[in-house]
């Protein structure tokens, strides 16, 4: 029997919730329809969903039609939990879109529709609310046409959709006119999106809905998977004993209880449906189930051939302070946070080491008042947040080279960065295009792990850097004296004193906008929003409404639908998606006001450290390249040469040795003479001082480690390791650290020799 995994995917009140329930009924998964303004809802079970009536959570039910199993996920419509919705569609098959028949097509329904193209999702329409719908299906269809040419109304019978699918391609009409068209042309299309089957109906009347489950039954591809184990995690939560559930998807072979995943053994496996489950011993590919035991497990990682999957589209834009009781323990409230941002990765908790303060970014009104409530449930602890601000980012305007060098006393590593501007929305690209005559691979490898592992502030404001592609472009190493940690230093400084030389421009999130409002108010929207700094055109201009399109900045919009709604009686109405970041509206102004010193920045410096005279000194950023060792190498990324190998013979190595080092002499020996008589050297033994240091009571008694061990303790191992080496380097000393280890079961103990310190691990 086939299984497919299908979600369902709406924009907020168009009635996605109650269509679950009806699929659920029909197919007699439940024997009672529940419904969201009573309630009592099958999937809507949490207290937050039940008293406000929205969802909040994914959830899933299992149900079978016409010997087709179905794992049906019910996802969030509101805009505030579009995150959880998005890491539900990695593991679907097909997704079905609710559109609100009295409302049309709106926003957060683009966005949802954007999102289904870059998954490569197979969808069906569905239209919901058509018993109170006063749309007529003419103006409808050109509403849905919005999203795709391709939504056609298949509610009076399958027919239209073979006569749509006939116009895909010659051979598809061919088949159609020679009545060979089968079941199987018609999943082929809908799989590859060529085609959008659309029911029309009401999912509180059970209109259409009959037709929608014939319609994934039929139309859904069958897909193959390999006997080669492979999973990925697209969800976590916690049980009431704060217990780790993994939810996976089994993309191939089979999961049994014990299997090891990583450093992980499972213990559990659940098939849940609603609030119930099933305990299982064995869960099959393409089926999914949640997972107790995973402990060191994320969402997005993948599991046997599956490798870690793109991060999500969406992203939160807003920045917010958290306010805390009096009482309350910061550090204790990061480890708290942490666990919700596992379960949320755009959940993004920062701590301002300067400020005391921690931040969170969050999407908007509606997930804050769900936060603090989870807060207090959870961890009961009572907290506010302020206004929030934009997340602001920051780019350059010009190609640049960075250089960063550090080499304070027996430590070296200099590395040379080219940074260049990309278009707009193309993130951060890292490439190496560094000899390894110059540097060694493994070098180059750290140099490029330590540029992806960290979020890298830009200069004007502290803000976040995108839109760039920055180049290893070269790099320097000491055969004795470097470490791992002077190339992370040399690294980090690389990048900002590139960014410090650089043109560098602030930018912030716009909204894509659609604002329809009566004529006779046309003169007042124009007027505002070039107030607000938008750009916009008269789309649509007749007697009695205008449509204006266009974007404007996120925070000059962000209140304007209460302003619409009040001058234009109720009639106005504003939708607005976000589009992504463009150029800062009065940068100065803005730059001013948060008032970043990148100079003052210790944890972020832009200099570099070089070393003179035994011991170390900091040079500014515009003075670096006066100390750098390797000159400088800045051109166009596009002309960089890698470096090819070619064979060389032993004539052409011999000359390169002799200009190198001089001809090969040959020397005769000669035996000494036997009168010379010998005085033995008397040998002294000269023995280092040697300092023993306890690791885990140096951690917890500075404050700073102590801090940063509350959130990641290997980050504060880490850390210590770095200052000891370089303490060692100062001292010449013999220097032994260790690391109680005996509380871990069946550990047998370690040890090793980072080039500067010896550490130990006990059994």
């Amino acid at each position: 029997m086939n299984h497919y995994v299908i979600g369902i995917l709406a924009h907020v009140d168009a009635g996605k919730t109650t269509l679950s329930e009806s699929l659920l009924y029909l197919s007699k998964a439940i024997r009672k329809k529940g419904r969201v303004d009573h309630q009592d809802a099958y999937l809507d079970y949490d207290s937050q969903e039940r008293d406000r009536g929205i969802t909040i959570f994914s959830k899933q039910a299992r149900f079978s039609w016409e010997n087709t199993d179905f794992t049906l996920i019910d996802t969030p419509g509101h805009v505030d939990f579009s995150g959880e919705m998005e890491r539900s569609l990695s593991v679907l098959d097909a997704a079905v879109l609710v559109v609100n028949g009295c409302d049309g097509v709106q926003s957060h329904t683009e966005t949802i529709w954007k999102l289904l193209k870059h998954y490569h999702l197979p969808v069906i329409v569905f239209v919901n609310k058509m018993d109170i719908s006063y749309v007529s299906k003419k103006e409808l269809a050109k509403n849905l046409h919005r999203l795709d040419e391709k939504i056609i109304d298949v509610s009076s019978g399958m027919e239209q959709l073979y006569e749509q699918i006939a116009m895909v391609n010659d051979e598809m009409l061919e088949k159609y006119i020679n009545h060979e068209m089968n079941l199987m042309d018609i999943r082929e299309a809908v799989s590859s999106r060529e085609v959008f089957p659309c029911i029309i109906g009401s999912a509180l009347k059970e209109e259409g809905v009959e037709q929608l489950l014939d319609l994934l039954a039929k139309t859904i591809k069958e897909k193959t998977y390999p006997q080669l184990f492979g999973a990925r995690v697209y969800k976590i939560t916690h049980d009431e004993n704060q217990k780790k559930w993994v939810h996976l998807k089994i993309t191939g072979g089979q999961l049994n209880v014990k299997d090891k995943l990583g450093e992980d053994k499972v213990d559990q496996i659940r098939l849940y449906s609603g609030e119930k489950y099933e305990n299982v011993q064995m869960v099959k590919a393409g089926e999914v189930c949640s997972v107790s035991g995973l402990n060191q497990a994320q969402i997005y990682d993948g599991f046997g051939f599956e490798t870690q999957a793109s991060l999500a589209q969406l992203t939160s834009f807003m920045k917010y302070r958290m306010i805390l009781p009096k009482d309350c323990d910061t550090q204790q409230m990061l480890k708290n946070l942490k666990t919700l941002s596992e379960e949320d990765p755009l959940l993004r908790i920062s701590y301002e080491e300067e400020l005391k303060e921690i931040h969170v970014q969050l999407m908007g009104e509606v997930q804050i008042d769900i936060l603090k409530n989870i807060i207090l449930k959870r961890f009961h602890v009572p907290v506010e947040f302020d206004q929030g601000s934009v997340v602001f980012m920051e780019t350059i305007c010009e190609s640049v080279e960075g250089v960063g060098h550090f080499e304070p006393l027996r430590h070296y590593a200099e590395v040379h960065l080219l940074l260049e501007p990309q278009k707009r929305g193309s993130g951060l690209v890292f490439e190496n295009q560094c000899s390894e005559d110059q540097l060694s691979g493994n070098w180059q490898r750290l140099i490029m792990t330590h540029l992806t592992e960290k979020t890298h502030k830009g200069v004007l404001s502290g803000s976040p850097i995108t839109d760039m592609k920055i180049t290893l472009i070269a790099g320097k190493a000491h055969n004795k004296h470097t470490e791992g940690g002077d190339f992370r230093q040399a690294t980090y400084r690389a990048v900002r004193q590139g960014l410090r030389k650089a043109k560098c421009m602030l930018l912030e999130p716009y909204y894509s906008f659609t604002l329809m409002i009566p004529a006779n108010v046309l003169s007042k929207a124009i007027f505002d929003l070039e107030q607000r700094h938008g750009t916009f055109e008269i789309k649509d201009h007749d007697n009695n409404m205008c449509v204006l399109i266009g974007k404007a900045p996120i925070r000059y919009l962000q209140d304007y639908q209460l302003e619409v709604m009040s001058y234009t009686k109720g009639a106005g109405r504003l939708s607005c998606t976000i589009c992504g970041y463009e150029p800062c509206v009065n940068q100065d102004e803005v730059i001013e006001q948060i008032g970043y010193d990148c100079d003052a920045d210790l944890q972020n410096p832009c200099g570099s450290v070089f070393c003179q005279h035994g011991s170390g000194f900091y040079v500014p950023y515009d003075a670096v390249e006066d100390y750098m060792h390797i000159k400088n190498m800045k051109k166009s990324s596009s002309s960089y040469e890698i470096h090819q190998r070619r064979k060389i013979d032993e004539k052409e190595l011999q000359a390169v040795y002799d200009r190198t080092l001089g001809p090969v002499k040959t020397r005769i020996y000669q035996k000494p003479k036997e009168d010379i008589e010998l005085t033995p050297i008397r040998k002294m033994e000269v023995k280092k001082q040697c300092l023993l240091v306890d690791g885990y009571n140096i951690i917890h008694s500075w404050k700073s480690l102590s801090q940063l061990a509350s959130v990641n303790l290997d980050a504060a191992r880490d850390r210590l390791i770095d200052l000891l080496s370089s303490y060692q380097g100062y001292k010449n000393c013999l220097l032994i650290l260790v690391f109680d280890a005996y509380k871990i079961k069946d550990n047998a103990g370690s040890k090793w020799y980072n080039g500067s310190i010896h550490i130990v691990y006990t059994k």
